[in-house]
């Protein structure tokens, strides 16, 4: 029971039930009132008509055949006589109020409590002196118009169910396809794809349950990649492994000859060095994903820093026969972690020296436009094509599509540059350069 009445048909319904019944009260009790008031409003004319009738006929003597014909049975009839006597039925529904007025030769038409009975009263003076008075109880009238009421809540009652059940529809036609839905979620949750997401219901639910197929699409093509992605560091990582067991167990057997022991050395270091290159960026990755990744932002001079990232990579360089050089233009001040910006200057500029061919240029490039700082890595390398451009950042995907025609490395380098520049706030684009190779720009708003 309590499960249900947490679900949202029973809540719909529930509410709508509220509803119905606030309304339906309401109604009841401004409809009794507004008949009531009606049926007094009616008495009061047929009051008035018959009093004037009577009235204008100038001659008034049997009181009985009076009270029969001009309010029926339930009325009162009285007569106010030249001197004051009040005489009839009615004299003792008639107020010294009404007998002034009369006396006075002025006609009353009012609802007045008279001896604690609410009377609805018309009076009409006589050419011959005194006055004629119809008086109606207030009960009487109410009595006559009960049945109109009895009517009334029965169409009320009516209409309560109409709308409970109503409500029920509604809440059924809203709460099934979310059930449905939430089914579909689960499974989605469960690890399941390709899940067929019902799309009826209102158009919210409607809205959902396209959200829910493009989320089940999402998570289809991200998994694919994630895979792919697995596959590709595990093919690069069982690489340096089989030659670092490979030569293991060949020095274990003493097959290495003497003299081949420190060219031995030296691929078994060159081996490890690779595998420690895939886990130090997949360790940098997982960092960048985690919630408590530090940025310490402070004011930084921006122009400061590459020729430092130059200083830093020179050597590389010009081992690789690539021309370093630094365009600076003044001061680049900027607010940003100046530790993690240079770490992310080193990637991008390491992967310019992968792919730029000896005799190329490397530019690191810093110029001021407008409210920003921008920060490029230039090569003259192959270059990006269109396609590339789009799918840059994406893990994996230059080094799949270009494994074994160019220079590569783990996959990851731009990936995580992507995401290191999203965490401090910095536009990361790729684009061609003027060097004819790839151009990696920087857009950091100024310091002032």
């Amino acid at each position: 029971m309590k499960a249900w009445l947490r679900s949202l048909y029973a809540r719909v319904t529930l509410v709508t039930a509220a509803v119905a019944a606030v309304a339906t009260l309401v109604a009841g009790l401004v409809g009794a009132q507004l008949i009531r008031a009606a049926a007094v409003d009616q008495a009061r004319t047929s009051l008035a008509r018959e009093a004037q009738a009577l009235s204008a006929s100038g001659s008034v003597t049997d009181l009985a055949s009076l009270r029969e014909v001009a309010v029926g049975e339930e009325g009162r009839i009285a007569l106010v006589e030249p001197d004051g006597t009040v005489t009839g039925a009615g004299r003792r529904l008639v107020s010294q109020a009404a007998i002034k007025k009369i006396l006075a030769g002025q006609p009353v038409s009012q609802t007045e409590t008279v001896a604690a009975t609410p009377v609805v009263v018309e009076a009409r003076p006589l050419a011959s002196g005194g006055g004629l008075v119809l008086v109606e109880p207030v009960s009487a009238v109410n009595q006559a118009a009960g049945a109109l009421v009895t009517r009334l809540l029965w169409a009320l009652v009516l209409g309560f169910a109409c709308a409970v059940l109503g409500g029920a529809l509604v809440a059924r036609w809203v709460a099934k396809p979310l059930v449905r839905l939430a089914g579909a979620a689960r499974r989605l949750a469960d690890g399941e794809r390709g899940v067929a997401v019902d799309g009826g219901g209102p158009t919210e639910v409607a809205q959902v349950s396209h959200a829910l197929a493009s989320l089940d699409a999402s998570l289809a093509a991200s998994e694919g990649r994630q895979r792919e992605f697995l596959l590709s560091v595990s093919h690069e990582m069982r690489t340096p492994l089989t030659a670092l067991r490979g030569y293991a167990e060949a020095l274990a057997d003493g097959m290495i000859p003497e003299e081949d022991v420190p060219r031995v050395g030296q691929t078994l270091g060159s081996e490890a060095g690779r595998l420690d290159h895939f886990v130090s960026d997949l360790l940098e990755l997982a960092r960048l994903e985690a919630d408590d990744f530090r940025v310490d932002v402070q004011p930084v001079d921006a122009a400061l820093i590459l020729p430092a990232v130059l200083e830093a990579w020179r050597g590389v360089a010009g081992a690789a026969g690539v021309r370093l050089r630094v365009d600076v233009a003044g001061p680049l001040p900027v607010l940003t972690d100046a530790r993690r910006l240079r770490q992310l200057l080193d990637g991008l500029v390491e992967n310019a020296l992968r792919v730029a061919p000896a005799g190329a240029p490397v530019v690191l490039a810093g110029r001021r436009e407008g409210n920003a700082v921008v920060l490029e890595v230039r090569d003259g390398g192959p270059g990006l094509s269109e396609d590339d451009l789009a799918h840059a950042f994406e893990r994996g995907a230059l080094r799949a599509r270009y494994a074994g025609e160019r220079a590569v490395g783990t996959g990851l380098g731009l990936s995580i540059a992507h995401r290191l520049a999203s965490r401090l706030g910095i536009q990361l684009t790729a684009g061609r350069a003027p060097e004819g190779g790839a151009c990696f720009s920087l857009r950091l708003p100024t310091a002032g």
